[in-house]
C-alpha cells in the first residue's frame, strides 16, 4: 500500500515551486489517492496536472496499481485547515456550530482558538419604532465550530 506520508512528501516537493498549500491528502486501502490543494489566488488546472504527473512519475505502476486525483479545494466545501480561513478574510462565511446553530458574517480573523465574525442583523431597539441594523463582532471558540464555508454570491 502507498503511504499518505509519502504522497504528502511528493506533493510538498512540487509545491515548493508553486504558490499553493496542501488542504488534504488521502490514500485508501485500494490505493485511491486524493490530493486537495488551494492557494491564496485560487488553483490553476495546469498546476494540478503538474502535481499529478510529479506523483505518477515517482510511483511505480508495476509495483502499485493506483488511482490518482489532484484537485483544488472547492469553494462549496467546508474548510479543513486554518490556512483556508486566512485565505478568506473579509469574505462572507457561514459557520455551523456543533449545537446546530448557524452564523453568517464577514470573516475577520481565525486562529487555533477562535473564529471572529462581523455580523449584521435588523433588531428592535427599545424606544425606537423601526428595527435598526446592528453590527457586532462575534468570537466563536474553534471547538464549537462544526464547519465553515464561504457564502458564494454573484454581485
Amino acid at each position: 500500500m502507498i503511504s499518505e506520508s509519502y504522497i504528502r512528501t511528493l506533493v510538498e516537493e512540487k509545491l515548493q515551486e508553486m504558490d499553493y498549500f496542501i488542504v488534504d491528502v488521502k490514500v485508501s486501502s485500494s490505493n485511491t489517492i486524493r490530493v486537495e490543494i488551494d492557494g491564496d489566488k485560487g488553483v490553476n488546472i495546469k498546476d494540478c496536472v503538474a502535481i499529478s504527473r510529479h506523483i505518477e512519475g515517482s510511483l511505480d505502476r508495476e509495483e502499485h496499481d493506483f488511482e490518482l486525483t489532484v484537485s483544488s479545494a472547492g469553494m462549496d466545501q467546508p474548510f479543513k485547515i486554518l490556512r483556508q480561513y486566512q485565505r478568506y478574510y473579509g469574505r462572507e462565511v457561514e459557520v455551523k456550530l456543533r449545537e446546530g446553530k448557524k452564523l453568517k458574517g464577514k470573516l475577520l480573523q481565525a486562529d487555533e482558538d477562535k473564529v471572529s465574525l462581523e455580523t449584521s442583523e435588523m433588531k428592535k431597539i427599545e424606544g425606537k419604532k423601526k428595527k435598526q441594523l446592528i453590527t457586532e463582532t462575534i468570537d466563536v471558540p474553534m471547538e464549537q465550530v462544526n464547519e465553515t464555508k464561504v457564502v458564494i454570491s454573484f454581485k
